[in-house]
């Protein structure tokens, strides 16, 4: 079966075969409908398109739903903007659900309760019990943690890409750095990187252990960019989690995850 994988984020699109393509998520729908189908390519021959896509988004009926992003093309089909013939099929998959069915299968964790925990731009999370990943009506992850109660705001507040950058401007008064400039700052030693970096794991870990306890959670998985970075948050990660084996996410795990839709055919 002739399929094409689309990891389709904020700023790009990424494809199975190696490609990637800008996209502007806060641009306009000629904007979006033209980037999509620039990564699609030629449809001729083609049987089957998987896309991997953050939420709020219909997984069942290919529908958009976001507000924050992809505004522009708020409530409508996929199929239909992108012009997509009936005789190809559509899958869609939660980015983050993606990633852990990918990992799941790579990794071989079928038989074990697993979550996966997504640090990037913002804070995903989801969860397998016995291979079986768990999702609401419309097929998001069926518990999100990125809103969760912390020091005044919310969990993704302290520990997303955004989070670290401002603890670490009010630490050092440098407001430029990015998270990675800061993480390459606390692998080259200095100081006030390693304690940003630190703190990360600690915060993340105390927000995640009442969770992992309730869901009866076998191993943590840690993906997304800044998860790349793990070395510098592992140990405090480690000690809000005692006993809890923490693995970082190979980065091919989308693209495993949504071939798995089309394993069948």
């Amino acid at each position: 079966m002739k399929t094409i994988l689309l990891d389709i984020g904020g700023t790009f699109i990424k494809c199975s075969d190696s490609r990637q393509f800008p996209i502007s998520s806060e641009g306009s729908r000629e904007g979006i409908v033209t980037a999509i189908r620039r990564a699609i390519g030629p449809m001729d021959g083609l049987e089957g398109i998987g896309v991997a896509i953050p939420g709020p988004f219909d997984f069942h009926r290919g529908i958009f739903l976001m507000e924050h992003k992809f505004a522009a093309v708020y409530g409508e089909s996929f199929r239909e903007l992108v012009r997509i013939p009936d005789s190809i099929s559509i899958r869609f998959m939660h980015d983050v659900n993606a990633a852990l069915q990918g990992n799941i299968h790579l990794l071989d964790l079928y038989g074990q309760n697993v979550a996966l925990v997504t640090l990037g731009t913002g804070l995903g999370f989801s969860y397998a019990l016995q291979g079986h990943i768990f999702t609401n009506e419309k097929g998001s992850p069926a518990r999100g943690i990125w809103n969760l109660p912390y020091g005044g705001g919310i969990l993704e507040d302290f520990v997303s890409g955004r989070g670290i950058r401002v603890r670490y401007s009010r630490k050092t008064g440098d407001a430029t750095q990015s998270a990675l400039s800061i993480a390459k700052k606390a692998f080259a030693g200095e100081k006030a990187a390693l304690e940003i970096y630190a703190q990360t794991g600690e915060i993340l870990g105390e927000a995640l252990a009442p969770i992992l306890q309730e869901l009866k959670i076998d191993a943590l998985l840690m993906g997304g960019q800044i998860s790349r970075s793990l070395e510098l948050m592992k140990t405090t990660l480690q000690n809000a989690l005692p006993g809890m084996p923490i693995i970082k996410a190979p980065e091919q795990a989308v693209f495993t995850g949504l071939g798995t839709l089309f394993e069948n055919n």
